[in-house]
């Protein structure tokens, strides 16, 4: 029995392709589209303004000091002799002191309301945290002003006393009264309470992205539950924790009442972090614009394009840690 064979004909290698569905956006689509983007484009056109403004209102000192006015330590403008180089150190040693106080405290915290608390005592901290974050600083900068200062100064004696090997907790004035209140030290700690509850609010939305596959297969082969949360959950938000911690410090570089109510103000950096006197950048333009004349308030203004260049290159590496992490990635798609 003879068999026939038909031969089929290939199909060419233009039909082999999958159609483009395209689907027509409506009038409001469009509309809704052109809003977001002219909502997106005006922050950077706000931010574009305001870059804009500090240059040209801080020109002058610019013009008379140079680049010195960022090292010198002198306030004086009838022989054109200040610069910002006295505050700049305490504003950066507030933000490390904030920083090395708030960060382990915001990451336990966050880790735990993740991982550890039931749902129900979840809830009330997360409606907590997200309250200190609503408080105003004038808030936090009076409570440590009249609170907490008297009570710090005991156990800033007790560091210096015992401490005094470590450089920063070395006191160089007469022991008296005063010797403790106002200093850097407590200062870094009232902004340490206003970086918490960021830190802790964005780290705990990345460890609870953590992909439940990974969690569960942790558990299958053997791990207990701080086993899964070092192996699995930490890792995946490594990246975004770091960008949080790097937002909270743009916070305590950018703090003003709390360190204008606490620090009792000098102009030279103080290097001692227990003892009376310091300054920030925020807090000097807030205590000097009422009073200043139109030299200092161009001066002020370059101390705030300082202030403005620090603040955004930290929240720069923190929006680019972000995106490069695995959190920032799953969080994009």
């Amino acid at each position: 029995m003879a068999v026939t064979v038909t031969s089929v004909r290939p199909v060419p290698a233009d039909d082999d392709v999958p159609r483009t569905v395209v689907s027509r956006s409506s009038r409001s689509d469009v509309v809704f589209r052109a809003v977001l983007r002219m909502a997106g484009l005006s922050s950077f056109v706000i931010t574009g303004l305001i870059l804009a403004f500090l240059i040209v209102r801080s020109a002058w000192t610019f013009e008379v000091d140079g680049l010195g006015f960022f090292t010198k330590q002198e306030w004086i403008f009838s022989g054109n002799d200040f610069g910002i180089g006295g505050v700049l150190p305490d504003t950066l040693i507030i933000a490390v002191i904030a920083s090395v106080v708030a960060i382990p405290i915001a990451l336990a915290t966050a880790i735990f309301i993740a991982e550890y608390a039931p749902g129900r005592l979840r809830r009330v901290l997360v409606a907590v945290i997200d309250l200190m974050a609503a408080i105003p600083s004038i808030i936090y900068g009076v409570w440590g002003r009249y609170f907490l200062m008297p009570r710090m100064a005991g156990t800033a004696d007790w560091l210096a006393r015992h401490l005094s090997w470590f450089p920063p907790f070395k006191v160089t004035i007469q022991y008296t009264s005063s010797t403790f209140i106002g200093s850097p030290f407590i200062a870094g700690l009232v902004v340490s309470l206003m970086a918490v509850p960021i830190i802790t609010s964005l780290s705990r939305e990345v460890f609870a992205q953590a992909p439940q596959g990974e969690r569960e297969g942790a558990y299958a082969l053997g791990s207990t539950r701080w086993g899964m949360v070092r192996t699995v959950v930490i890792p995946f938000g490594r990246g975004g924790a770091t960008g949080a911690c790097m937002l909270g410090i743009g916070r305590a570089l950018g703090e003003t009442i709390a360190v204008l109510l606490i620090v009792n103000p000098i102009q030279s950096a103080n290097w001692h972090i227990l003892q009376s006197g310091g300054n920030s950048i925020a807090a000097l333009i807030a205590g000097d614009w009422s009073t200043a004349g139109a030299h200092e308030l161009s001066a002020l203004m370059a101390a705030g394009l300082a202030l403005f260049a620090l603040t955004l290159i930290v929240n720069s590496l923190a929006s680019i840690i972000i995106n490069r992490s695995r959190s920032g990635a799953a969080t994009a798609d």
